[in-house]
Order: structure tokens, then C-alpha cells, then sequence
């Protein structure tokens, strides 16, 4: 095991160079910027998922994508399309069946290993530039191993982006019948988008031609690769991109709901 004089510019086989880095660039900007853009969207959504309130438009069916599918027998009336599993105490998110495999998704995404693997544990914060550890196992101990379960994530990110979708449909509905307002706008918006990061992921790539060598005998399957390849190479702004309208999408449902403001109505 290194020692602490073995770290960084001193471990064994690194040029003799003084400096800790040789970058002259603001390097430290990057990781900073994700530290305190992860860290707010973490906050938030905690805070959000543990307050069980303002969640639901039950005139208009929005669902806040934090609190669905509502679970909970203490769920709004009408909140609950997929039926209860009794009643959740205060602190315990409504979506408790959901969010712990969406964390778990979006943990695991190969973007978001980066980013976090920089901005919270410096390893390495930035290229070029060493990291404060000696000794490196990579992702081949707990917790970090549980990175290679990010293809089983993606199967139920699939269902639940499905249970988004149904609620995205199920929100054109007012008290006449049909409707459609700007909080519609925004749920669409929303799982489009959410649709985009996950079909653009790693994995969707490899289920869709993975271990295939002849391209040409599986035009469907080598098709839906070029759609995933090209939202692939969007997928570090679809990543960030989605974490702000999950926001958006929840604070306005939340406005709605505490009738803080009033939904913009085009029809119903």
C-alpha cells in the first residue's frame, strides 16, 4: 500500500516533475460546477420527496414524477393509478417502489460515474491532475461494484419512463372532458426528454446490437442502434437537461397544487 509520500507527484513511476499539475487552465471549474449541480438536485429532490405534499393537480391529473407511481394509501384521491401498499410514514417518499431504482439508474450511468467520480471523491478530480489516493481498485469492491448492474437498472428505468408516459396521457383530462394547459407542455416535455436519456444510454446501445457481426442481416436492430448511438453522443446534456426538468416539472406541479399559481388552460 502506498504510503502518504507515495501519493500524487510522488507515486512510484511519475515523471519527476515538482508541480502537481502542469494544466494552466481552470480545471478546478468543471468539477466544482457539477459538485454544486448534483448537490442542489439531491437537495431538492430530498426535501421534496420527504415533505408528501403538493404533489398532485387532482383537476387535471399532474403527477409530479418524484411521487409516481403514488403508492401509499395516504396518496391524494385519484393519485393512485397503480393501487396502495398501506401507509407511508412522514419522511418515506411516496414512490418508494420507483426512486430507489431511478437512483440506482442514474448512479450507475456511465456520464454520471464521471462526473461524480471528479466533483465528490477527486478520482482524479480532472485530467492531468493527480488524485489524493494511493491505491486504486477501480470497481471491483463494494460499494463501487454494484456499477455493473447498471444494465438491470435500465430494464426498470424503461417501466417506470412507461408509468411516466401514462401519466403524460392521463393529464389531458379536465373537468369537461378533454384538456390541455401549459403543465400538459411540461409533462410532455418531460418524458420526451426523459425517453431520449434513457434510450441514449450505454446499455440501450449494446441490447440493440450487442454481439451482433453482421449489421446488414439486422436492419431493425442495427436502425434502432443509430437512433441510441445518436442520443448517445448527447448523453452528458440529456443527463443534465433531465435533472432540470424533473425540477421544473415538480416545482410547477407543486405551485399548481398549493394554488400558488393557476395552470395556463388552452382547452377544458
Amino acid at each position: 500500500m502506498a504510503t502518504k509520500l507515495e501519493v500524487g507527484v510522488s507515486t512510484p513511476g511519475r515523471a519527476p516533475i515538482a508541480a502537481a499539475t502542469l494544466r494552466k487552465d481552470n480545471w478546478k471549474k468543471s468539477p466544482l460546477l457539477t459538485f454544486i449541480g448534483l448537490s442542489a438536485f439531491v437537495l431538492y429532490g430530498l426535501i421534496r420527496t420527504a415533505s408528501q405534499s403538493d404533489y398532485y393537480v387532482s383537476a387535471y391529473h399532474y403527477l409530479s414524477p418524484f411521487a409516481s407511481p403514488c403508492v401509499s394509501s395516504t396518496c391524494a384521491q385519484g393519485a393512485s393509478e397503480f393501487g396502495t401498499f398501506g401507509a407511508f410514514p412522514a419522511m418515506v417518499p411516496l414512490a418508494i417502489l420507483t426512486l430507489p431504482f431511478l437512483l440506482g439508474f442514474r448512479l450507475t450511468c456511465y456520464y454520471y460515474r464521471k462526473a461524480y467520480y471528479r466533483a465528490f471523491w477527486q478520482s482524479p478530480v480532472a485530467c492531468g491532475v493527480p488524485e489524493p489516493r494511493g491505491k486504486y481498485t477501480g470497481e471491483t469492491r463494494f460499494p463501487l461494484i454494484v456499477q455493473n448492474a447498471h444494465r438491470y437498472f435500465w430494464f426498470v428505468a424503461v417501466l417506470i419512463s412507461l408509468i411516466n408516459t401514462w401519466d403524460a396521457i392521463r393529464a389531458f383530462h379536465s373537468p369537461t372532458g378533454f384538456g390541455f394547459g401549459l403543465g400538459n407542455i411540461i409533462l410532455v416535455v418531460n418524458v420526451v426528454l426523459l425517453w431520449s436519456y434513457t434510450m441514449g444510454c450505454h446499455s440501450c446501445r449494446h441490447i440493440t446490437l450487442g454481439r451482433i457481426n453482421h449489421f446488414s442481416k439486422h436492419p431493425v436492430r442495427y436502425w434502432l442502434y443509430e437512433r441510441a448511438s445518436w442520443l448517445n453522443g448527447r448523453h452528458m446534456q440529456l443527463a443534465w437537461t433531465t435533472l432540470a426538468t424533473l425540477v421544473f416539472t415538480d416545482a410547477y406541479i407543486a405551485l399548481v397544487s398549493a394554488n400558488v399559481i393557476s395552470d395556463l388552460r388552452f382547452i377544458g
